[in-house]
């Protein structure tokens, strides 16, 4: 097989940004920068139908992403692998068309949540187009200090203090005035297959030999938490098959489960109950949205935030198992 030249590749094109806001490509990007891989094997991996991996191959390849790395003849059929072109991507500065549809990019936490958020202020407001890159709590933080984004979105649990997100914000931005504002207060649990059939009821099942996991990339909140609480019962990542599995959003937990590629992992229990799947409660968190104080005033951001507070929105959310919004649109001053 060839070997990739390229290391690391620095994006700021839009249209490939606009490629990775889509959850499903990041994962598959991901999974490609590990080892060359089948339409076939993706699909499997994140329990997704061939013809889908293949539609989404063809945006990463045409954007420069991914490439046909190797042909495998079999008799009667031809097997091709691909693979990403850089073996890391790092995401400094995006420079943006000044047309008359304002593009905002949001950098952070997957969460089901921000997505209906992003499709109702889109309707509302066709003239802003909002971009949105689910690179996990820790990396939404560092690109939004790096100017990368226009905000971005977390839930780390800080064990010191016992607060949510704000002892990060106040690392991250010590020089800088940043608002949080909240979006909602959501549960996370331990995801697991329609009717339990390993009969998961507790975290330490994790390490039980006959358990495969499947976990959130590092620097996610989820991660975070978890490494926490593994460190408590005393277990580490060579005590548990799949530690190293990872993918970077909690539709891409909740499908690899529900296609048998794992058999638990820790993920919104919203994310479970969309692909009918059980789940075991584990904790309440709360998801703020972050913000440098500049933006609040742009007039972009104020429409999102003015569509944060309806009842509408409210609503739209509060039918998502396990999310509460009786914090939702509030600010907090970092």
């Amino acid at each position: 097989m060839e070997t990739r030249v390229n290391e690391i590749e620095v994006l700021s094109a839009l249209d490939q940004i606009k490629v990775l806001s889509d959850s499903r490509r990041l994962d598959i990007l991901q999974i490609l920068m590990v080892e060359p891989r089948t339409i076939s094997q993706i699909g499997r991996d994140l329990g997704e139908y061939p013809a889908a991996i293949r539609y989404h191959i063809k945006r990463l390849e045409d954007s420069g992403l991914v490439e046909l790395n190797e042909l495998r003849e079999s008799p009667g059929y031809t097997e091709k692998y691909y693979s990403a072109k850089a073996q890391a991507i790092l995401l400094q500065s995006i420079i943006l068309p000044k047309t008359e549809q304002k593009t905002v990019v949001f950098m952070g936490s997957h969460d089901l949540a921000l997505e209906r958020l992003t499709v109702g202020i889109e309707k509302r407001n066709p003239d802003i187009s909002i971009l949105t890159l689910p690179i996990g709590s820790i990396d939404g933080l560092v690109a939004l200090r790096q100017g990368a984004a226009h905000f971005s979105g977390c839930h780390l649990f800080d064990a010191d203090t016992g607060r949510f997100n704000y002892p990060y914000i106040k690392h991250f931005f010590p020089d800088r005035n940043i608002k949080l504002i909240t979006l909602a207060h959501r549960t996370q649990g331990i995801i697991v297959a329609t009717g339990n059939p390993k009969h998961i009821s507790r975290l330490d099942d994790l390490a039980r030999k006959d358990i495969t996991f499947i976990n959130r990339n590092r620097g996610s909140g989820t991660r975070i938490w978890l490494d926490n609480e593994l460190r408590k019962l005393g277990l580490e990542a060579r005590d548990i098959n799949g530690y190293t599995q990872e993918l970077n959003s909690h539709t891409g937990i909740s499908k690899a489960i529900k296609s048998g590629t794992a058999d638990l992992g820790i993920g919104l229990i919203a994310a479970a109950v969309e692909e009918g799947l059980d789940y075991i409660p584990l904790f309440e968190e709360q998801y703020d949205l972050v913000f440098p104080e500049g933006q609040v005033e742009d007039t972009d951001i104020q429409a999102m935030l003015d569509y944060l507070t309806t009842a509408k929105f409210r609503q739209s959310i509060s039918s998502l198992a396990g999310y509460k919004t009786s914090k939702t649109g509030d600010f907090l001053d970092v």
